[in-house]
């Protein structure tokens, strides 16, 4: 069985989506300060593709049929698109690792799973505290009140 021109166009388009998105668009190359740290592109990176086609069909004409094998002429197309958006630049240095957002909506989950360890922290002070107030009022015994009245 021969390939059909559908399978064609859509090697020929996959194959150029392929060359254009690598793993260095995502991450892009390194650039280096003179202070010595590197700071690293990152992008947000969608793609989109499309083909199709369709065979038509003609009258036969007595060669045609004579021949035994009726080949329709194929009109097809094919296509596809790149959206490259920078985020993010990860900025690596002496003092650690730092990711300096765009657009910032973008790291309110980052910032939620960063700051998630301080309030863990707070919460159990909070709780140690309160359990230390309950026992000391526990241990602390009633102190006896005198009250003096004058008859009258």
């Amino acid at each position: 069985m021969s390939d059909h021109p559908i399978q064609g166009l859509m090697k020929t388009a996959m194959e150029n989506l392929k060359e254009m998105v690598d793993v260095n668009t995502i991450v892009g190359d390194p650039v280096e300060t003179p202070d010595g740290s590197v700071i690293l592109p990152i992008s947000k990176v969608g793609f989109g593709f499309a083909a199709g086609g369709s065979e038509f069909i003609v009258d036969s004409t007595p060669k045609a049929a004579s021949e035994g094998e009726k080949k329709h002429p194929f009109g097809g197309g094919s296509g596809g698109g790149v959206s490259i958006t920078p985020i993010a630049f990860l900025v690596v240095n002496g003092q650690g690792v730092k990711m300096v957002h765009l657009d910032q909506n973008t790291h309110l989950y980052e910032k939620l799973l960063e700051f998630t360890p301080q309030v863990v922290d707070k919460i159990q002070q909070m709780l140690q505290m309160n359990n230390a107030n309950n026992k000391k009022q526990q241990q602390t015994p009633p102190q006896d009140i005198n009250i003096n009245v004058d008859p009258l």
